[in-house]
């Protein structure tokens, strides 16, 4: 069903744009957008007056930071598309975009080939469903193989990589294979990549199976329904040459976005889910706009002047001008007072939009990421399957310069974090320091870059903090009678519990039990919440080098209290030192993060890589050739080792390597560094 004004599912698409740096996605968009005709001449990045990179530090730096949404008409069709940075450290601004489309364009360099962002956004877009498409832009680039790079496509993704053109005339322009049985190619053969293209399809449908069969072949127009079938199975990923350069495929890029990638009642709905834990049940929603709106979250912008903006994908219903949402278990609904199609900073107002639109509500404080968006109260509990984002690992600490810009600073902090669900902001009680941990040092400078010229707040930043823990290896016991008389009624608690090591866990995972054992009512139940509460506290500013607790299970077995001065913070305080008392001999230590780490450079300098990383700790898992005369190089090595690295690499390839990271695990830290920590907490304790 289509409402009065507004285009049904079948006539919208949606893609992101993912892959590495430098590969030309925010270009491909601005010629994608110009042969549209929604934009009278292309911008370029290098200008700084492209649609997508319109923030001042993009421009500066002359590449995406963030996801930037846009739409345009081809054909009676909306097309909503997402440019996203190319840059591992932007990867969850990628990811969240993700939530948010049918297709997964991953676009590559025809000069530099597959690099291992690409490989991962392949990755993720698999595992979240989503059709993939293959973009090969700059193809008139000089000393280009491009019969080498389809066959390292079909090596790393699968035989389903399949060109739907190839390149003509030297890389100047391109010829279909999918609805041309025949024609001429720079190279293989079009009839050849015709051939296998229907075969790839047919071979999903048994009914056009057997037509194939008997007459030797069947008219494209025909296999609509088997297409988008092999699309959403990942049976078929096609291959798409451009140059954004030249403007070869760009019109033919734009015909195969509309009559062969799906649209939203064609792709493979999203992973709602109803309820919380294992009780968890699937939802599917349906794009039909009269059913009641479900809609998600995807990104959100703070912007100094407009304020909080949510952008959303909507899956199911309508919403308009004036319509009340609840913004997910939230019991108050708010009404949307301005509906935003977004095209890069531009704000285009409608009055309504449906199933497979992009867009978004301004001035809405209660919105969040990954929220979830719904016109009916009974819809509470209802979200996406969570996204597997990467850990955070490298910190800074951060302060103001002037003081009093204490609470001005932790407010820009937590808006800024709003915006990236891969930056996360710290208080650490115990050295009163904001730390703010991030996926590199290049997250880490533009967040400093940001405060500073968008925010006007200047701030001084000390070395990356690396995010150490504390565990313990062994059982103990732990007391504390906490006894305080002040004239009047004075503080009496005492606490006996137990500390247990519990299987190391993963990540920022806490790891924690807490269990009440206390019989006859030794310490009354309405104080064990208080002795929870300050063992919670240690969690937090950690025992023997000020680092997070983790992996501990805590037994309160036994203690006292008086019936006159015992109150809630006696038994904090006793349960804050008992435990201290514990972890001190159940022979702590501290735990690092490990990241496996991906280098990618240049073949002739793998030896010295290899060889700096085995000398910093790390242990190399294996080498991988791209083409090119580059490889990859994978691994594991302490985070701790890789202060400075990019400085390093570049010295080892000559400028031209490149890494990213993702943690792996945590490791115990060798004797000697536990030493240095362990003696620099004690220092600052003591000041």
């Amino acid at each position: 069903m289509t409402l009065p004004g507004l285009p049904g599912p079948a006539s919208i698409r949606t893609l992101a744009l993912v892959g590495a740096a430098a590969s030309g996605k925010t270009t491909l968009l601005e010629a994608l957008l110009h042969k549209a005709g929604a934009i009278g001449a292309p911008g370029s990045v290098e200008r700084g007056n492209t649609v997508c990179d319109f923030d001042p530090l993009e421009r500066k730096m002359q590449h995406s930071l963030a996801s930037a949404v846009v739409h345009f008409d081809h054909l009676d069709t909306r097309i909503h598309a997402i440019d996203t940075p190319g840059a591992p450290d932007f990867l969850g601004q990628s990811l969240t975009a993700l939530e948010a489309v049918e297709t997964a364009a991953v676009v590559l360099s025809a000069s530099t080939g597959i690099e291992p962002l690409s490989a991962r956004m392949m990755d993720w877009a698999a595992g979240r469903g989503l059709c993939r498409l293959i973009v090969v832009n700059k193809i008139d680039a000089e000393r280009v193989d491009l019969p080498a790079l389809l066959e390292q496509l079909r090596e790393a993704f699968g035989k389903e990589c399949l060109p739907l053109n190839l390149p003509a005339d030297g890389g100047t322009r391109v010829v279909d294979c999918f609805f041309n049985p025949s024609g001429e190619a720079d190279f293989s053969s079009v009839e050849q990549a015709h051939r296998a293209l229907v075969e790839q399809v047919v071979e999903v449908d048994a009914g056009f199976v057997e037509r194939y069969l008997n007459d030797g072949d069947v008219d494209p127009r025909e296999l609509h329904a088997p297409l988008e079938q092999a699309l959403r199975e990942g049976h078929l990923i096609p291959v798409c040459f451009v140059s954004a350069r030249n403007g070869a495929g760009i019109a033919e890029l734009l015909d195969v976005i509309v009559r062969l990638l799906p649209n939203p009642a064609e792709g493979n709905p999203p992973q709602f889910l109803q309820g919380e834990g294992p009780e968890a049940q699937p939802l599917k929603a349906e794009p039909d706009p009269a059913k009641h709106v479900l809609a998600h979250v995807f990104k959100i912008t703070v912007d100094p002047y407009v304020g909080k903006m949510g952008v959303m994908r909507i899956h199911q219903g309508t919403v308009t001008r004036d319509s009340l949402l609840y913004v997910g278990d939230g019991r108050k609904p708010f009404k949307v007072g301005h509906l935003f199609l977004l095209q890069g900073k531009e704000h285009v107002e409608v009055p309504r939009a449906g199933p497979g639109d992009l867009c978004a509500v301004a001035k809405v404080d209660e919105i969040h990421f990954d929220a979830v968006l719904h016109d009916a109260a009974e819809d509470e509990h209802i979200h996406l399957k969570p996204l597997d984002f990467p850990t955070p690992v490298h910190g800074l600490a951060i302060e103001p310069r002037r003081r009093g810009d204490e609470q001005r600073l932790w407010d820009i902090l937590q808006k800024l974090v709003d915006e990236d669900p891969c930056l996360r902001v710290q208080h650490v009680a115990v050295t009163n320091e904001t730390v703010v941990y991030g996926l590199g040092e290049l997250h880490l400078r533009t967040l400093l870059e940001r405060l500073t010229e968008v925010y006007k707040c200047e701030v001084n930043a000390r070395p990356p903090r690396i995010a150490y823990q504390e565990t313990i290896t062994a059982p103990a016991e732990g007391h504390h009678r906490h006894k305080k008389q002040t004239g009047g009624a004075g503080q009496f608690g005492e606490v006996f519990l137990r500390v247990e090591p519990l299987p190391r866990s993963s990540g920022a995972a806490s790891g924690f039990e807490f269990v009440d054992q206390v019989k006859g009512g030794a310490i009354p139940s309405q104080f064990i919440p208080a002795v929870e509460k300050g063992v919670r506290q240690v969690l937090d500013s950690g025992v023997i080098a000020g680092y997070p607790v983790k992996d501990v299970r805590v037994v309160v077995y036994d203690g006292k209290h008086h019936s006159v001065d015992s109150k809630e913070i006696a038994f904090v305080t006793a349960g804050r030192k008992a435990f201290i008392d514990a972890v001190q001999k159940a022979r702590p230590i501290v735990l690092e993060p490990i990241v496996d780490i991906e280098i990618t450079a240049p073949e002739s300098s793998v030896g010295d890589v290899t060889g700096d990383l085995s000398s910093k700790r790390g242990q190399v898992s294996g080498t991988r050739a791209l083409g090119q005369n580059t490889m990859t190089v994978l691994a594991q090595v302490p985070l701790s080792e890789l202060n400075g690295y990019q400085s390093r690499l570049n010295a080892m390839t000559g400028g031209q390597g490149q890494y990213s990271i993702t943690l792996s695990h945590y490791d115990p830290v060798p004797p000697g560094v536990q030493q240095q920590l362990v003696s620099q907490y004690r220092v600052k304790d003591e000041e």
